[in-house]
């Protein structure tokens, strides 16, 4: 069985070849189940595999990322490891007591106040009405919701939940913490506040499990991944590994809507490809902060031309732009006359100084006017190794010089 961490510590979590199959009923009134009840019932219920033949295990002190694009079953492998739900086939084992924070409010009876529901939510993750009035104050101090912890919590706001679910399930001294993307829904301030948490649960020695989509956090919590895809594990290994091959699949599905919306155009400029070199010339996909590359677009041309134009641009995932230029703004001119048939425009940037991640080329040909005649969106991509040292689009080497200290009025 795949370990998603290899040492010699033990397992706390075993996932043993668990597979989920989920029944979708086409009739959804209680009228129509009884029309059909013992008359071709079958025919009004699907079956859905949300996960197949899950294999895994995770060793104790661990911090494990579950990736996936949407509907790729990594909430319901979270909610199966958290004995939510039951597996269909195969089963998990789990050591030491287990918190799970998993969707927004679960747990929480909504008619009940905020005192009341952390009685009642401490006592579903374990602890004893004795612990949890030990545990009362600082659980409402670290949620910051003490003006309304005697209002009922249907009157909360989605941050609020937030805020008193994460502090009960911190304050039940688990082994492993199962966290959702609910963390999302809190401010700013307060992911902080959760992150720093979690941090200090992992140098306790505690295991971590996080469904997440963001790469930054993954890499900044995680040491190692879990990618899912339609329900099965597609790669479990490194944190940086499983962020690019989450990236992959998405940019997979991606570029496949995209291609299936493009509409066809008959202008008499195309775009006809994109590719990234070193700066030998050779294409590349993996590239890393200082080298040399270069943006090679080939554009078809339907009839000659006296003037063009080209320009390209890199962007994140997300679509934010990090890098744009063209021939008009690195020499004052365009490319001149050209005949038909296919011309090849090679850009270079030497010394690239991007940040850890995937990026994507666009590219752009105009006519002598700069009127857009054909775009190629992510024509090729290339991606960049993922540091634990630093964040962000942009490479740079920075250091600590040490602590100064000004104030007289010091121990």
């Amino acid at each position: 069985m795949a370990q998603a961490r290899s040492n010699n510590t033990p397992d706390v979590i075993v996932v043993d070849h668990v597979s989920k199959t989920f029944a979708l009923r086409k009739d959804n009134s209680l009228k129509e189940r009884i029309v059909t009840l013992g008359r071709r019932g079958r025919q009004h219920k699907e079956e859905f595999q949300s996960l197949s033949d899950v294999a895994f295990s995770i060793p104790a002190g661990a911090s494990i990322a579950l990736m996936g694009p949407n509907g790729s079953g990594k909430s319901t492998l979270l909610k199966v490891i958290g004995g939510i739900i039951e597996p269909t086939a195969g089963n998990v084992l789990r050591r030491g007591r287990l918190a799970a924070l998993l969707e927004l409010g679960a747990g929480f009876h909504p008619d009940l106040s905020g005192r009341d529901n952390v009685y009642l939510n401490a006592a579903i993750l374990g602890l004893s009405r004795e612990e949890t009035e030990e545990r009362f104050d600082s659980i409402v101090a670290f949620s910051e919701i003490g003006d309304f912890i005697d209002t009922q919590v249907k009157f909360y706001s989605s941050g609020m939940y937030v805020r008193l679910a994460f502090a009960v399930a911190v304050h039940t001294d688990p082994d492993i913490l199962l966290v959702d993307e609910v963390l999302a829904v809190g401010d700013e301030a307060f992911q902080r506040k959760c992150m720093d948490r979690i941090r200090e649960f992992q140098k306790e020695g505690r295991t971590i499990v996080l469904v997440s989509h963001s790469a930054a956090q993954v890499m900044d919590i995680c040491d190692q991944g879990v990618v899912l895809q339609h329900g099965a594990v597609a790669f479990i290994g490194p944190a940086a590994e499983a962020t690019k091959v989450h990236r992959e699949i998405m940019e997979g599905k991606r570029q496949s809507r995209i291609e299936a919306e493009e509409a066809e155009h008959t202008s008499s400029y195309s775009v006809a490809g994109v590719r990234v070199l070193n700066s030998v010339g050779e294409p590349v996909q993996d590239v890393n902060p200082g080298d040399d590359i270069q943006i090679e677009i080939t554009v078809e041309h339907a009839t000659a031309h006296r003037d063009w134009q080209t320009s390209f641009s890199i962007d994140t995932p997300t679509g934010q732009q990090v890098y744009g230029t063209s021939v008009r703004r690195l020499t004052g001119d365009t490319h001149g006359a050209v005949t038909a048939g296919t011309a090849v425009v090679t850009y270079g940037i030497p010394h690239v100084a991007f940040g850890g991640g995937q990026y994507f080329v666009n590219a752009q040909v105009m006519d002598e006017a700069g009127v857009n005649a054909d775009t190629l969106w992510q024509g090729a991509r290339f991606y960049v190794p993922l540091s634990e040292e630093r964040t962000g689009t942009v490479f740079a080497e920075a250091t600590v010089s040490g602590v100064r200290l000004e104030s007289d009025d010091l121990p």
